[in-house]
């Protein structure tokens, strides 16, 4: 499965939408610090029994996936990635709704918060 932009081909791994790096790169602005990656992981939870977690890191673990989209690198532990190839990742801000958005081929199912999947 292939995932394209204007900017980028990506057949596996995270696709990160120039929204969701523009917000990134501007919370990173924020706390001031430009040696933090945003790292996406799967973890054992929520509703449908996994979910996301995102979160900024510094640090640099054994087997992690490292993409960078125009200056912002999205990190991924090699326990995530194949939960994760192909997702996109988006950021929206609407009257509606704020906040990323994750868009999962791999997810069977998921539940009403979002934040979990199956």
């Amino acid at each position: 499965m292939s995932v394209s932009d204007e900017k980028t081909t990506v057949s596996d791994g995270i696709l990160l939408s120039d929204a969701a790096a523009g917000k990134v790169k501007a919370l990173l602005e924020q706390e001031g610090r430009d040696d933090l990656a945003l790292r996406v992981a799967v973890q054992p939870g929520g509703c449908s029994g996994l979910r996301y977690q995102l979160f900024f890191d510094e640090r640099s673990l054994d087997g992690d996936v490292v993409k960078d989209f125009g200056g912002v690198k999205v990190v991924t532990d090699r326990m995530s990635a194949p939960y994760l190839g192909g997702a996109s990742i988006d950021f929206v801000d609407t009257i509606e709704k704020q906040g990323f958005t994750i868009d999962n081929p791999n997810a069977t199912g998921s539940c009403a918060c979002g934040d979990s999947f199956s």
